[in-house]
């Protein structure tokens, strides 16, 4: 009788405990994740600086989003073990398994050190990290949703949104601080090792911190109440009735959030340093303060949602980025560098050229010759980060002319002629494109096109604000979303069922974007253009969760199957 009177005087400071301990650890996971996009252009000079400067940043991106590649088969793995044998165990494994994969990057020799060795131990340790995070966030929102009191699900759950953000402001914090303390060519040449190493220390103190936990209440009340031999796999996915849950948390919340959620944080990072030229300094200042404002959103947009229900909450986020992305971007380029807006709006840039003989401008594996003029000729402006439209005739008081060969480029009102590449040995196409890049690069600068933003001239208030609107989005969607996907599904395939969807939409959608994205603008040779991308997916996603995706607030996670 004693035990029993007592134990509810322990229930709210055991609560405390649980949020504070799962959000801690899987912050841990989200700084090893982000210290690695947060450093993609440095990583791809010490790792793919043979293929060139655009080249190996794309393959820097690529290896970034191979983590997030192989995210779903980790959350196949440890959904099945939490499922299995208990949510507290698997997490355990999920944060050290990441904890040593980071800390190892840290150690790996440089291409110049070992060779074409080093780009594949690079890989390897983002596959070990996107591995491990694919089981760590399914097991700590179920972990505390499991805890929570239904009222208040939405608004615990939170704070395990806001792992994203925190530790995001973690990676970004200790890589500004490092990069302070040792220097700017210093950091460069070996620092960016430190916040890597950095990972040991914390690991051992998440450890500590989750091995005082217990197993959740639900999972144990399970355990008690059914004896029942358990499949997750042939459960989750082998029947429709769980099957097509999982296909609508996928389709109508995870499209949207991968598209969302990584076009704000991650492509407009992408955006400011590759084509709006400003500074990585301030980029990473301007990305730090919406990521600390952010972090108080998810917990009010997951309390939100505890009032008004998780569908329209998320709902409001997603249309809100389809209201505001490309808007949002025209007037960045416009506050971020004026000159540059203003450089496109007088003198914009046109590639004359034979469809037939241009390339998509984008090469994953660093191999593409790239020989035509046209090639030659978009690869240059490509790498110069410079919008331009293509045409295959020139009209000039009313002569045309089609297919011209070898291709041109129209700057304003000056013509810059390419080289046809074809037959050249490598040295002479070396140099061919070098002079092209001298003539091109000289009639940018006579049409005002600016080689960086200039600091004085960048409008922060607005570039701020603009990002602001889009973190809104995030979070709005975000914030609510743990418990959302929590409340879909039964105790007993949870952790699979749930880690699955989310994963394949942060993982798939989400890791792949700022490459894809790229490979659009690459393609099209229009720098917005790669925000279609995000458009489409979260365009599905609204119109799927509208008509389709059930309101869960409140619901009873032990009575979900019945």
């Amino acid at each position: 009788m004693t035990d029993q009177i007592e134990t509810p005087v322990r229930e709210a400071p055991s609560l405390k405990t649980v949020v504070g301990a799962s959000a801690a650890g899987t912050a841990f996971e989200w700084y090893d994740f982000f210290i690695f996009g947060s450093l993609a252009g440095v990583i791809a000079q010490h790792f793919y600086a043979e293929v060139g400067a655009a080249t190996g940043y794309i393959l820097a991106l690529i290896t970034f989003g191979v983590g997030f590649v192989v995210r779903p088969l980790g959350a196949l793995v440890f959904g099945w073990f939490g499922d299995r044998t208990g949510r507290k165990t698997t997490f355990l494994v999920t944060i050290t398994l990441m904890g040593v994969a980071t800390v190892a990057i840290g150690f790996l020799p440089t291409f110049e050190q070992a060779g074409v060795i080093a780009p594949i131990l690079l890989i390897t340790m983002r596959v070990l990290q996107g591995f491990a995070l694919g089981g760590e966030y399914g097991g700590a929102a179920i972990y505390v949703a499991e805890h929570a009191p239904r009222e208040k699900r939405g608004f615990l759950t939170g704070w395990i949104q806001t792992t994203a953000a925190l530790g995001l402001i973690g990676a970004l914090g200790v890589i500004l601080i490092t990069r302070m303390v040792v220097g700017t060519e210093a950091f460069a040449e070996w620092g960016w090792r430190i916040p890597f190493l950095l990972s040991a220390f914390l690991l051992a103190i998440s450890l500590w911190i989750r091995l005082k936990l217990n197993e959740s209440p639900a999972y144990q009340r399970m355990e008690a109440e059914s004896h029942a031999p358990r499949a997750p796999y042939k459960e989750a996915f082998g029947t429709w009735k769980n099957l097509k849950v999982v296909l609508l948390a996928l389709v109508g919340i995870m499209f949207a959030q991968g598209a969302v959620w990584y076009c704000g944080y991650f492509y407009s990072r992408f955006f400011m340093e590759r084509f709006l030229k400003i500074d990585t300094a301030t980029v990473d200042a301007l990305i730090l303060g919406i990521t600390v404002v952010s972090a108080f959103l998810y917990v009010f947009f997951g309390w939100l949602s505890d009032k008004v229900g998780r569908k329209p909450v998320m709902l409001g986020g997603m249309i809100l980025m389809l209201l505001a992305v490309f808007p949002g971007f025209h007037l960045m380029t416009q506050a971020g560098n004026p000159a540059l807006a203003a450089a496109q709006a007088q003198s914009p840039v046109t590639v004359v050229a034979d469809p037939a003989t241009c390339s998509v401008q984008f090469d994953p594996v660093g191999r593409a010759a790239f020989t035509t003029s046209c090639d030659i000729a978009k690869q240059v402006l490509t790498n110069a980060g410079v919008s331009y439209a293509n045409t295959d005739y020139w009209g000039a008081n009313g002569a045309t002319l089609m297919n011209p060969d070898p291709a041109f480029v129209v700057i304003g009102d000056q013509i810059i002629h390419s080289v046809e590449g074809a037959g050249m040995t490598p040295d002479e196409l070396t140099e061919a494109r070098a002079r092209v890049a001298a003539d091109i690069s000289s009639a940018l600068t006579a049409h005002g096109y600016p080689a960086a933003a200039d600091p004085t001239q960048i409008d922060m208030a607005t570039v701020f604000a603009v990002l602001l609107v889009f973190i809104v989005a995030a979070t709005a969607l975000y914030g609510p979303q743990a418990a959302a996907l929590v409340e879909l599904f039964p105790t007993r395939i949870r952790y699979t069922a749930m880690s699955l969807p989310y994963n394949i939409g942060t993982g798939w959608v989400g890791g792949l974007l700022p490459a894809a994205s790229f490979a659009l603008v690459a393609w099209k040779g229009d720098i917005y253009f790669g925000l279609w991308y995000t458009v489409v997916f979260t365009l599905i996603a609204a119109v799927v969760a509208f008509f389709f995706l059930p309101e869960t607030k409140g619901r009873d996670l032990d009575s979900i199957e019945t």
